[in-house]
């Protein structure tokens, strides 16, 4: 549209702009509602464009989740025996052992978690698998809360 007949030329100096004497098209009426009201209708393409992520929810998390930092497949194993046939793979720092590849010797490995497979794989070499029990830090163990006392029940 040309410039100089626009509503905002033409009513250059008016106080209004033609819109009422007490300030109608100022207030959050002319918005659409306050804050993200009317995302999801007439909002809804700035949610597209700038707030795609806005709904849905991501609030569920395992309760018992563990964690591997670092883990090592069966077929790494051989590089890491220098003498012997013991390794302990929680000294050296890896939280599980997997089972892909195979084993040729007879290992005898120290772990705190292992794989079904790697411990089928090693025992069919002669070997065996100590499961070592996890170390829990005084971070990680939650506060034990004591236990409401309950009411007795009240008769009627």
């Amino acid at each position: 549209m040309v410039s100089r007949l626009r509503k905002v030329r033409r009513l250059r100096g008016s106080r209004t702009h033609g819109w009422g004497q007490i300030a109608q098209h100022r207030r959050t009426g002319a918005k659409g509602g306050s804050g993200m009201a009317g995302l999801h209708k007439h909002k809804w393409s700035y949610t597209v464009k700038y707030a795609p992520d806005h709904f849905g929810s991501n609030k569920w998390h395992p309760p018992n989740r563990v964690v591997t930092d670092r883990w090592i497949n069966l077929n790494q194993l051989g590089n890491l025996v220098a003498s012997g046939n013991e390794i302990d793979l929680s000294v050296l720092g890896y939280d599980k052992l997997l089972g892909q590849g195979a084993v040729f010797s007879p290992l005898k490995v120290k772990v705190p978690r292992a794989s079904s497979s790697a411990v089928e794989k090693i025992k069919a070499a002669g070997g065996s698998v100590e499961i070592l029990e996890p170390q829990e830090t005084e971070e990680k163990k939650p506060a034990s809360a004591p236990l409401a006392k309950q009411r007795p029940s009240q008769k009627k």
